[in-house]
């Protein structure tokens, strides 16, 4: 093997070994051999145009046109010319998948559903173009130190979306593969220099020197910067959470700022921004059955459970199909709470575009069209692929859950792995909010009258006001200066009720939605203002179970309101006026699984916001077998037969003319070989761009002739007559000597005769150079050579025939 051959391949081993950092991204990850064998074919055309040779740039476009009809063939053959050429619609395709594409990262979680043809595309395509730099920086140009720019930038952007805790290995997979084709292009270039560099180091005093040549040290001090930047670039890189690419604003519904995470401090800017506008536009109508309860009639959207101190968002979670009939039954619900089954019908409005879909908790059952998938750990409908509430009316079946006081006091010790995982705070959690939680609940050991203290302790006993108009603080710090200042709406109440709850050792949660509305005769109105935020603790028995700490808004639970008379809780059947604008309703849930999913063995296929599809939805290329890649080489094969033969003289013309103007051995023999070479070459040049040889005449006259017609410079023209002068050197001398520079010459000469002539001379030159009709002519040659043989070779075929004396 070569050596630019053998450097080809380990540029196509570094970028596979880099693109492994991706392989946590997408699950599964059968990906990366449908992108390795597209990339091996991408590479093996690139060694295929050096070898002819093609000029540098002509290889890097032949590449890049093989990528795209190797995408095409895989992504849009329905859209394209024969499946195989691109054409506008094949584009369009494109278009739509990266589109696609980008929807899904924003909404689907780590690792993704390779279900995805966007996402795919991202993948295959990111890689193709990735190798494509790979390979011309470090094979076609013969440079390999910067061809770990598109490595690194591949590696970090993976880095930077990975959660997990393996990225020191893809590190070093990454770093290897930069490393290998760094030390094959040292031994390229080394080899070429012979023993000069190759040879036993040399002595001082007769004593080795130790250490690297300077080429080596320097190759080593390349790596060692290139993987230096490499590992700290991703450390340096944000973090993001959620979706692949989630966004970090905070609004709600589908409004510009819709963005995959809630925060505890930037979303309460833009809340109180909503919960002051002078318009409470309706963004969805209900109709519940004859005597609900409208006081619990809550539309929860999605729940916030992963707490890091600043951001509560959606933790990780598993997506699959909505189930057919009625829902599972709520975790931790018993058969001795009292619950009914209520049916309402909801309709949004044309202008409330919602990924997730507001339910009263827990549903029971749902009747919607579209693509909708289902979470089953916080039992919520997310929209696959696009799919909104806008303009939708849906029919949900709902549980309206009554414990009484008892049944939450008396209710036992949740699962270990249940506690474990909704208690869990962040060490950068100020330590005022552990110890209020502990000061307002002194004496008190139940979690279900701790729970109640601290309700009380937001909406009546606490001095806390409800206010839209507050200025919020920053960071980790801002339920500390809630809990100092006693001022805020919904998300201030709803993040420091669970916070605390959890240092108490309470399972909390964070429910994102929309408080009861207002009764229009039998519908009932949601709007803007109604948008909410309240906390949802765990008690064995009873499940996820509602709290309202925010005064004046929502409703206070009957189960926590006090069996005395007199007291200054709110009413608990009056519906709430207005309600704070909740955060973001279009987080991107992630999706790994809980602790309690993974002891049971209930672990689905993961995702976020949008959804999986069933789990023998596998991509069809996985699947195909051997035949596809049969298919693809066919296919291939017919597509560059296609492209070759109108370009069969101009890869001629450029492959004849790199053996005629390459190097030479120095013996005798190779200098005249040389030289006539060059000087066919010449000839030839100037025959594509109209000066038709004379076989008839010297070197010196044909020399002359050229200069004359094509109308060459004083360079050029010198250049010409060097070369004629060499010919007659090696035709006629005793001993020919060999002459330095006649390549260049004839590139000189070449140079002066392109800019001569008219262009479309010199489109014809390039496209359908006359000296190509040599081929022809040799055929010819060859023809009635082979005929004046098989002629000669006849008669001695024959049988003798008897002869008689």
């Amino acid at each position: 093997m070569s050596g630019r051959a053998r450097l080809a391949l380990c540029a196509w081993a570094a970028t596979l070994m880099a693109s492994c950092a991706l392989l946590p991204l997408v699950e599964p990850a059968t990906w990366i051999v449908q992108a390795g064998f597209l990339l091996a074919v991408q590479s093996g055309v690139g060694a295929a145009t050096r070898r002819v040779p093609l000029a540098r740039p002509l290889t890097v476009l032949a590449q890049a046109l093989v990528a795209l009809v190797l995408l095409t063939l895989t992504f849009a053959r329905e859209q394209a010319f024969v499946g195989l050429i691109p054409g506008p619609d094949a584009f369009v395709r494109f278009a739509d998948l990266l589109q696609q594409g980008s929807d899904d990262i924003a909404r689907y979680a780590i690792p993704a559903p390779l279900e995805s043809d966007g996402i795919r595309l991202m993948l295959v395509g990111g890689v193709l173009i990735i190798g494509l730099a790979v390979d011309t920086l470090a094979v076609t140009f013969r440079s390999a130190a910067p061809a770990g720019l598109p490595l690194l930038a591949l590696y970090s952007v993976a880095a930077g979306l990975s959660e997990g805790g393996a990225d020191w290995l893809w590190f070093l997979v990454a770093a290897a593969g930069y490393l290998l084709l760094l030390l094959a292009e040292g031994r390229e270039r080394l080899s070429q220099w012979g023993r000069v560099f190759g040879g036993s180091p040399r002595t001082q005093g007769g004593a080795e020197s130790g250490g690297a040549v300077a080429p080596v040290r320097t190759g080593r001090r390349i790596g060692m910067v290139a993987l230096g930047v490499a590992l700290v670039v991703p450390l340096a890189m944000p973090s993001m959470n959620g979706g692949l690419l989630e966004n970090a604003g905070a609004g709600v519904g589908s409004g510009s700022g819709g963005g995959g995470t809630i925060s505890a401090v930037n979303p309460l800017v833009s809340l109180r921004d909503n919960l002051n506008v002078d318009e409470d536009r309706q963004v969805l109508s209900l109709r519940p059955e004859k005597d609900a309860d409208l006081s619990n009639l809550y539309l929860r959207i999605v729940s916030l459970d992963d707490f890091d101190g600043t951001t509560w968002k959606p933790s990780k979670r598993g997506i699959t199909g909505v189930p057919d009939g009625r829902f599972p039954t709520p975790a931790g619900l018993s058969p001795d709470v009292k619950s009914t089954e209520v049916v309402t019908t909801v309709t949004a409005a044309d202008g409330y575009a919602q990924n997730w879909l507001p339910m009263p908790y827990p549903p029971s059952g749902v009747t919607i069209s579209g693509n909708w998938r289902y979470e089953p750990v916080g039992m919520t409908l997310v929209g696959d692929h696009g799919q909104t509430t806008s303009g939708l009316t849906y029919e949900v079946r709902s549980l309206d859950v009554q414990p009484t006081a008892r049944q939450l006091a008396d209710a036992p010790e949740a699962p270990p792995a249940l506690v474990r995982e909704y208690t869990e705070l962040p060490s950068s959690l100020p330590a005022v909010v552990g110890e209020t939680a502990r000061r307002v609940t002194a004496g008190i050991t139940n979690p279900y009258e701790q729970a109640v203290a601290l309700q009380n302790y937001f909406t009546v006993t606490g001095g806390f006001e409800y206010d839209t108009e507050v200025q919020v603080g920053n960071g980790s710090q801002a339920i500390a200066r809630f809990l100092r200042d006693k001022q805020g709406f919904c998300v201030h109440f709803s993040f420091a009720m669970a916070a605390m709850a959890r240092s108490l050792g309470i399972p909390a949660r964070v429910a994102v939605g929309f408080a009861p509305g207002t009764a229009e005769g039998d519908t009932v109105s949601v709007g803007l203002k109604d948008a909410h935020a309240w906390p949802e603790l765990y008690f064995e028995g009873v499940g996820w179970t509602r709290f309202e700490p925010t005064p004046s808004r929502g409703t206070v639970p009957s189960y926590t309101a006090p069996e005395a008379p007199g007291s200054s809780l709110p009413n608990p059947t009056q519906p709430s006026e207005a309600a704070s604008t909740a955060p973001s309703a279009a987080p991107s849930a992630s999706d790994t699984c809980t602790p309690e999913q993974k002891k049971l063995n209930e672990c689905q296929s993961e995702s976020p916001a949008a959804a999986l599809g069933d789990d023998n939805d596998i991509a069809w290329w996985a699947v195909a077998g051997p035949w596809w890649y049969l298919r693809l080489l066919a296919w291939l094969a017919v597509g560059l037969v296609v492209l070759a033969i109108p370009l069969a003289p101009m890869l001629w013309r450029l492959r004849t003319r790199a053996v005629r103007l390459g190097g030479h051995g120095r013996s005798e023999a190779d200098s005249a070989r040389h030289a006539l070479a060059v000087w066919e070459e010449l000839t030839d040049t100037a025959w594509d761009f109209g000066i038709v040889p004379e076989e008839s005449q010297t070197p010196r006259k044909a020399a002359a002739r050229i200069v004359r017609i094509g109308q060459l410079d004083p360079a050029a023209a010198a250049g010409v007559h060097r070369v004629a002068d060499a010919v007659e050197q090696v035709l006629y001398a005793p001993r020919p000597r060999p002459t330095a520079g006649l390549a260049e010459d004839v590139r000189r000469a070449t140079a002066g005769l392109h800019h001569t002539v008219s262009r479309a001379t010199k489109v014809r030159a390039v496209i359908a150079p006359r000296s190509t009709v040599r081929v022809a002519w040799a055929v010819s040659e060859w023809w009635a050579g082979f005929t004046a043989r098989m002629a000669e070779a006849r008669p001695t075929l024959r049988k003798p025939s008897d002869q008689r004396g």
